[in-house]
């Protein structure tokens, strides 16, 4: 169904199924094969604002088990039946979808499918292995503001496999990268501040 979709029509789809409330599992099935690069757009998106602890974290641990995931292949995510049965109001879904939805409308009206090498089974599995790595950042960005870099480039790169646009996860690698570097120093002035004492 969702094979040439917009990004938009996939949130479209998903902001206008009937009903008060919408499980994850329902949010999964209306995302059939999109469910993992939307899934990364989602867990990215509450960490590009300055959000306090433990958002970040929850963030990054579901980040991570869904990088892990695509790095070993599966076709679909697989989520704990505990999440999977867990629900938002359906208002709540629209009021997200609706404030998301002009950024991802300019979004494509510059994106298009490039750098399409990106979109193999094993560039897939390598992409994986990138999401990790920015999930584990998350787990130790410094609070408040420091998530926003990664929260920004998570949801680059996830953006980047939904429309098939190689550039625009380059984009986001970039940004993870200064993300990345941040919440190194965060770790390392840690660090270093136990040693003096």
């Amino acid at each position: 169904m969702f094979s040439n979709a917009r990004t938009s029509q996939v949130l479209t789809a998903l902001a206008s199924q009937p009903g008060e409330r919408l499980t994850v599992r329902d949010i999964m099935s209306v995302l059939q094969d999109r469910a993992f690069a939307v899934l990364v757009v989602l867990l990215g998106l509450p960490n590009c604002l300055p959000m306090p602890p433990p958002i970040p974290l929850v963030c990054g641990l579901l980040l991570a088990l869904v990088a892990i995931q695509i790095v070993f292949g599966r076709p679909t995510p697989w989520l704990p039946q505990a999440l999977l049965n867990r629900s938002l109001a359906q208002t709540d879904v629209e009021r997200a979808v609706g404030r998301a939805m002009p950024a991802f409308r300019r979004l494509e009206r510059v994106s298009r499918p490039r750098m399409t090498f990106l979109d193999t089974p094993i560039a897939m599995r390598l992409m994986g292995a990138v999401i990790l790595i920015l999930a584990l950042g998350l787990l130790f960005a410094p609070p408040f503001v420091g998530q926003i870099p990664l929260g920004l480039a998570v949801c680059l790169v996830g953006l980047g496999l939904v429309e098939r646009d190689g550039l625009v996860v380059l984009g986001g690698l970039a940004i993870g990268t200064v993300g990345l570097t941040l919440s190194l120093g965060f770790i390392y002035a840690i660090f270093s501040g136990i040693a003096l004492l």
